[in-house]
């Protein structure tokens, strides 16, 4: 782990100068605190893309973590519901949003005067189907954790050692990602689903997911929090507020938890 963490600082040092893709997950914090504990504080700016693919509460932590991290951060608003290569979620619609983030990051790193922009694509994310990272070369973003080849268990390992918050994060995918491709994206479903997910995870379940079938809620949950689920108390009220969310029908994957699952 010593060496990957060498590697990684001592790529960030070759770079000069960086703007990092800042969402606030577990990935992109360890990078914006490595980066800032590796280059003078002016060759540092985490920037995070806020919009209604995003609850507030994931973009006011991220305002938090870097206030507590001393990096200089910006939230940009980005519309993609403009974007009818995105609107109509498409199997490549994560190209189509990181074309258009890295295109607005683009402009400050030239106004800030940065050299590369980097973001927290890990080693284990070249395994899965990211057709974002199409996006990546195509804007020069260089992605220093991948190139370090450090995992998402390595991350959370060096996470937990700096003392970040985010070390046990769960992951936070867009909430696109809970619709099935082909399926227009709306303000309204969005909404649907975010706030099914905020109930349910008010209740104290951990990692939800509420894929979206038009009027049905596919509910996904860890193992551990599926009997927590099925206590009737728990199950009644959860249908009811879906319910009144504009779902006629709510329904448990018994399959539970995984990512990806709409990659199909």
């Amino acid at each position: 782990m010593d060496k990957k963490l060498c590697i990684l600082k001592t790529n960030l040092k070759k770079f000069g100068s960086v703007l990092v893709a800042y969402s606030g997950g577990v990935d992109s914090t360890l990078l914006v605190k490595v980066a800032k504990d590796t280059l003078p504080a002016d060759k540092v700016l985490a920037v995070t893309g806020s919009s209604v693919f995003y609850p507030d509460s994931e973009i006011e932590f991220a305002r938090e973590t870097a206030k507590k991290l001393s990096v200089k951060h910006i939230v940009i608003k980005g519309n993609p519901l403009n974007n009818p290569k995105i609107y109509s979620n498409p199997k490549d619609r994560c190209y189509w949003c990181k074309s258009d983030l890295f295109s607005q990051l683009a402009l400050i790193a030239k106004k800030n005067n940065l050299r590369y922009i980097v973001d927290g694509t890990n080693f284990d994310d070249i395994k899965d189907f990211r057709p974002g990272i199409k996006a990546c070369a195509e804007y020069n973003v260089r992605s220093p954790l991948k190139d370090a080849k450090l995992s998402k268990k390595g991350i959370r390992l060096l996470s937990k050692q700096y003392g970040l918050p985010t070390w046990d994060k769960p992951a936070f995918p867009c909430f696109a990602s809970r619709f099935p491709y082909g399926d227009t994206l709306t303000k309204h479903n969005l909404k649907m689903v975010e706030l099914a997910e905020k109930y349910l995870l008010d209740l104290g379940l951990k990692e939800v997911r509420v894929r979206h079938h038009n009027n049905i809620a596919r509910i996904e949950l860890r193992d551990k929090d599926i009997k927590l689920f099925l206590a009737i108390n728990i199950r009644k009220q959860v249908v009811k507020k879906l319910k009144s969310l504009g779902y006629t029908y709510v329904t448990l994957d018994i399959e539970g938890y995984r990512t990806g699952s709409m990659n199909i």
